[in-house]
This record gives C-alpha cells, sequence and structure tokens, in this order.
C-alpha cells in the first residue's frame, strides 16, 4: 500500500505552483541566473519530462524482474530538446495531465505489483512506494528552484 502522505503530496503538491506563478512574465520564466542555472521555464520542463521518465520507469519495474536504471541526467536525454524550449503555458497543462496519469497509474497497482522493485545506480534497490518518494523529493527540489528563479530580482 502507497502511504497516505506520499499520496497527498503527489495530489496536492503541484498545487504550490499556483502560488507562484500567476502574474508572471515571458521574462520572468526565462531569466537565467548569474550562476548559469536553469530558468523556471526549463526547471517546469524538466519536471514535465521527469513525470514520463517516472512513467517509464514503473512500467519497466511492472513487467521486468528488478531493471537497472541509469541516473536520469536532461543533458543526456534524447527527447529533452523537445520540451526544453515549450512555453510555461503548455507546459503548465501538460504537466496537470502528466500528473493525472502518474496517479491512475499508481491509484491502479495491487500490493504485489507496489512491492516490485527497481535498481537506482546510487540508491541501490527500491520498491515502487519508494521510487514515488524519490520522485516528490526530486520534484520538490525543482519547485523550490521555480519559486526563487521568479522571485529574484
Amino acid at each position: 500500500m502507497l502511504n497516505q502522505l506520499a499520496v497527498a503530496r503527489l495530489r496536492d503538491q503541484l498545487d504550490s505552483l499556483s502560488a507562484f506563478v500567476a502574474n508572471k512574465t515571458a521574462d520572468e520564466w526565462n531569466r537565467v541566473p548569474a550562476s548559469g542555472k536553469w530558468s523556471a521555464r526549463v526547471n517546469l520542463a524538466h519536471l514535465c519530462r521527469y513525470h514520463e521518465v517516472f512513467l517509464e520507469r514503473l512500467n519497466r519495474i511492472l513487467r521486468e524482474d528488478r531493471p537497472q536504471f541509469g541516473r536520469y541526467r536532461a543533458e543526456d536525454d534524447e527527447l529533452w530538446p523537445s520540451w526544453s524550449p515549450l512555453p510555461v503555458d503548455l507546459l503548465l497543462a501538460r504537466i496537470r495531465q502528466l500528473r493525472r496519469d502518474v496517479r491512475s497509474q499508481l491509484s491502479s497497482l495491487s500490493d504485489e505489483q507496489l512491492a516490485r522493485t527497481g535498481i537506482h545506480p546510487v540508491l541501490g534497490e527500491m520498491d515502487v512506494p519508494l521510487w514515488l518518494e524519490f520522485f516528490l523529493l526530486h520534484e520538490a527540489h525543482h519547485l523550490y528552484a521555480i519559486l526563487f528563479r521568479l522571485r529574484e530580482s
């Protein structure tokens, strides 16, 4: 069974976007900080793509016995270039749909399916609930980055 706190975070965590994205201009979304790190828009694009990656990994965990995964790096992802230039309004719509897809997939899993594992190169063998926790923490990190990018003067 999935941890109910994780289920609530999966349901609600993206709602934090609405608290800090209203009335932001394209310039604010696209501003690259002096550090050279990603803009708020590129962080959002990454979250969209990472939803797809999570679903792909989840499907492999359900199909294969203990699949091994490499670390995800956008720079090494052949599909990343199709996501990184998308406009914010499209990214916001896509992330909402992808979130519905993730929630639907996870809510349909049996306890036996939730117990299946995949192997992360650093974190080791993890069952589906731990993969979800990892996904949510990764997402929270990027939501934090989006907040900072949009609030930086």
